[in-house]
C-alpha cells in the first residue's frame, strides 16, 4: 500500500503585511492544507527595554513596537500607567482620545483593504482588457463616487499600461496576475484598481487628524492623565452657541478653531469615501468570491477587550468579551486580573520560562527569556514538533481565540448593536448569505468594512461633543493628580486595553520604587498568529488555513488570500530583526 503524499508549501516572508511571518503548510496529493504552521521570525525584546524606567515615559519607547500600529501602543501604554496609579483623565481627553483612535482605525482598514489586501482578489494587469466606458457603469451602479467618469477609468488604464510595458509595475509587483483563482471582470479590476491609487492620495490628508491633536504622524505624542493637547479659547467670551471663540494671538501648539476645522474636514473626507468607496467596493468584490465566505474561519471563540469609553459611562462604544464556539447567545466577561484566565504559553516558542516551558503566566508574572533552539538562517524548513516561532501563545481560559475586526463586529451583533445590525443584515441579504458566513477569510474581510462604517459614523458625535464641552467652557485635557512619584505607592500593577484595528491589545505593567520592574505586551497578531500551546491547540491562523485547496501549489495565493483577511502586522508581535541583516524572500514547494 502506497504511503500517502505529503508536501510541504513555504510562504516565507508573507509580504503585504508589516514583520517577517513564515507560514509551512503541509498538504496531501490533492493540494489540500491538512496541516498549518505560523512562525515569527523576529526575536522579541521591548519588554527587557522598558525594565528599570520612568512608568511615564513607557508610552514613547512602547510605540516604537512597530511604526504602523504606533497610536494604539501609546494609548495603551498611558492606560496601564493610569490604571496602575488610579488616575482619571478629563471627558476632553478621553474624546481626542477616540477621536484619535477611530481614525487610526479608518486609515488603517483602507490602507489594508486596497494596498494589502486587495491584489489577493484583484488581477491588476487584467485591468488592461477593461473597457472604460463599461467601468464607469459599474462604477455608477454601485456608488455616487464622483470619480466614475469613463475618462477618468482611461486615464487610469494608460497609467497602469505604462507601467506594464515599461517593466515597471512597482507597487504592483510580485502579484500572482493570471492566476485561475481570480474572478473578477477586468472592468471590476480596473475600477479596483482607480480606488486603489485614490486610496493612496486620500491617506495622505486624513492623517492630520493626528498630527493636530498629537502634533504628527506617526509616533504622536501621549501624556499620562491626558493628552497633550491644550485647548486656547478666550474663557471671558459668552459663546452665545456660535461655536468655540479662541484667543485672537498666537496660541502656539494649542488646539484652536483652525485645528477643530481640519479634524472636521477629515472627519469628512473619511465618511465619504467609506461611504462612497470603500463600503461599495467591498460588496461588490465579496459578490464575486462567495465561496470564500465558506472557508477560513478558524478557532470559532472570540474575545474582544472593549473601546471607545465615554467619561460618565460604564462601557464604550464595542463591549468587552469572549464568544465561544459560534454561540452568539452567550458573551462571557473577561478578568483581567484572574491569575487563570489569561495567560501566555512558550510551548513551541524560542523563550523560557523559569517555571517550565510547559506552563502557561499570567502577564504581570509575565517573562521574555529568549531561548532559541532552532537553525539559523537560511533555513529550509522548521522542526514544527519543536519550537518553531519567536512569537507566544495567549490563551483565554485556555482556549485559543481569534481576535480583530470580525471578532468585534460580532461581540456588537451580539450584544443587539442596532447600526451593527442593520448593517450586517444588509451585507448578508445583497450576498444572498446566512449569518453564519461571517465566519470565514471573507467574512472577516466584510467585517472590517462594517466595522469602519459604524466607526466612521460614530466619529461625528464625539468631535460634536468635545466642541459642545469647549463652548460650555471646559477646556480641560489633563489631570496631574499623582503626576509626581512621591505620591506614588511602593508596589503598583496595571493593565491598559484597547481595541486596536487589528484586535484586542493590552499592556501590562508592574511598578515598584517608582520604576518599572516588569512590563508585557500581549498584541493582536499574537493572539491570532501564534503558534500550537502545549496540548497541541493551534492559533487561529494555523486553524483558518486547514483545508484550503490550492490551485497552484508554487503560487499559493489562497494561503495570502486568509493571512492577509488577519491583517497580520508582526512586527507588533516579535521586534527586533536578524543580526546578520538577510532578507528571505522565497515560496518553495518541498
Amino acid at each position: 500500500m502506497n504511503e500517502p503524499v505529503t508536501r510541504r508549501v513555504i510562504v516565507d516572508p508573507v509580504t503585504r503585511i508589516e514583520g517577517h511571518l513564515r507560514i509551512e503548510a503541509e498538504t496531501d496529493e490533492t493540494g489540500r492544507i491538512t496541516r498549518a504552521s505560523s512562525a515569527g521570525t523576529m526575536v522579541r525584546g521591548i519588554e527587557l527595554i522598558l525594565k528599570g524606567r520612568d512608568p511615564r515615559e513607557a508610552w514613547a519607547l512602547a510605540q516604537r513596537i512597530c511604526g504602523v500600529c504606533t497610536l494604539v501602543h501609546g494609548i495603551a501604554s498611558v492606560r496601564a500607567v493610569e490604571n496602575a496609579l488610579k488616575i482619571e483623565i478629563p471627558a476632553n481627553a478621553q474624546l481626542i482620545r477616540n477621536l484619535m483612535i477611530g481614525a487610526q482605525y479608518i486609515h488603517d482598514h483602507v490602507m489594508h483593504f486596497y494596498h494589502l489586501h486587495a491584489l489577493d482578489w484583484v488581477d491588476v494587469v487584467s485591468a488592461l482588457k477593461a473597457d472604460p466606458k463599461a467601468t464607469s457603469q459599474l462604477a455608477q451602479s454601485i456608488s455616487g463616487y464622483a470619480k466614475s467618469s469613463p475618462g477618468y477609468f482611461a486615464d487610469v488604464q494608460k497609467k497602469l499600461k505604462g507601467f506594464v510595458e515599461a517593466g515597471q509595475l512597482g507597487i504592483f509587483a510580485n502579484g500572482y496576475w493570471g492566476h485561475p483563482a481570480y474572478k473578477l471582470p477586468p472592468e471590476a479590476n480596473l475600477m479596483a484598481v482607480a480606488h486603489y491609487l485614490d486610496a493612496l492620495a486620500w491617506q495622505r490628508d486624513v492623517v492630520k487628524l493626528h498630527a493636530v491633536f498629537g502634533g504628527k504622524n506617526p509616533h504622536p505624542m501621549m501624556l499620562v492623565g491626558g493628552v497633550p493637547c491644550a485647548i486656547s479659547i478666550d474663557p471671558n467670551h459668552p459663546g452665545h452657541g456660535n461655536g468655540p471663540h479662541f484667543h485672537g494671538g498666537n496660541s502656539g501648539t494649542a488646539l484652536n478653531q483652525i485645528g477643530l476645522q481640519t479634524v472636521q474636514n477629515v472627519i469628512n473626507q473619511m465618511r465619504e469615501f467609506v461611504d462612497q468607496v470603500y463600503l461599495p467596493d467591498t460588496l461588490a468584490i465579496a459578490g464575486f468570491y462567495k465561496d470564500w465566505f465558506k472557508q477560513g474561519e478558524g478557532v470559532g471563540n472570540f474575545l474582544t477587550f472593549g473601546e471607545f469609553p465615554l467619561a460618565g459611562h460604564a462601557s464604550g462604544l464595542i463591549p468587552a468579551g469572549v464568544i465561544l464556539d459560534r454561540d452568539l447567545s452567550k458573551i462571557h466577561p473577561v478578568d483581567l486580573n484572574e491569575e487563570n484566565e489569561i495567560q501566555e504559553f512558550v510551548s513551541h516558542a524560542w523563550y523560557d520560562y523559569s517555571v517550565g516551558k510547559a506552563a502557561g503566566l499570567h502577564p504581570y508574572k509575565g517573562e521574555t527569556k529568549l531561548d532559541y533552539t532552532g537553525p539559523k538562517p537560511p533555513y529550509r524548513e522548521l522542526d514544527l514538533e519543536r519550537d518553531y516561532s519567536w512569537m507566544k501563545s495567549p490563551r483565554w481560559k485556555g482556549r485559543a481565540v481569534e481576535v480583530g475586526p470580525l471578532a468585534r463586529v460580532l461581540m456588537l451583533y451580539a450584544s443587539g448593536h442596532e447600526q451593527t445590525s442593520e448593517l450586517v443584515g444588509m451585507a448578508l441579504k445583497k450576498l444572498d448569505l446566512p449569518v453564519q458566513a461571517m465566519y470565514s477569510t471573507m467574512g472577516r474581510t466584510a467585517a472590517r468594512t462594517l466595522e469602519t462604517k459604524i466607526i466612521a459614523d460614530q466619529m461625528q458625535g464625539w468631535y460634536d461633543q468635545l466642541v459642545a464641552n469647549i463652548v460650555a467652557g471646559d477646556v480641560k485635557t489633563f489631570n496631574d493628580t499623582r503626576w509626581e512619584p512621591s505620591s506614588w505607592p511602593a508596589h503598583a500593577q496595571g493593565v491598559g486595553v484597547m481595541e486596536a484595528p487589528r484586535g484586542a491589545l493590552s499592556h501590562w505593567i508592574v511598578i515598584d520604587d517608582q520604576k518599572i520592574s516588569n512590563y508585557q505586551a500581549i498584541v493582536p497578531s499574537t493572539w491570532n498568529a501564534g503558534p500550537r500551546d502545549a496540548a497541541g491547540n493551534q492559533g487561529p491562523y494555523e486553524a483558518a488555513l486547514k483545508g484550503h485547496l490550492l490551485h497552484d501549489v508554487k503560487r499559493p495565493i489562497e494561503i495570502l488570500r486568509t493571512i492577509h483577511s488577519f491583517d497580520p502586522c508582526i512586527a507588533c508581535a516579535v521586534h527586533l530583526t536578524d543580526p546578520d541583516g538577510r532578507e528571505l524572500m522565497q515560496v518553495k514547494v518541498l
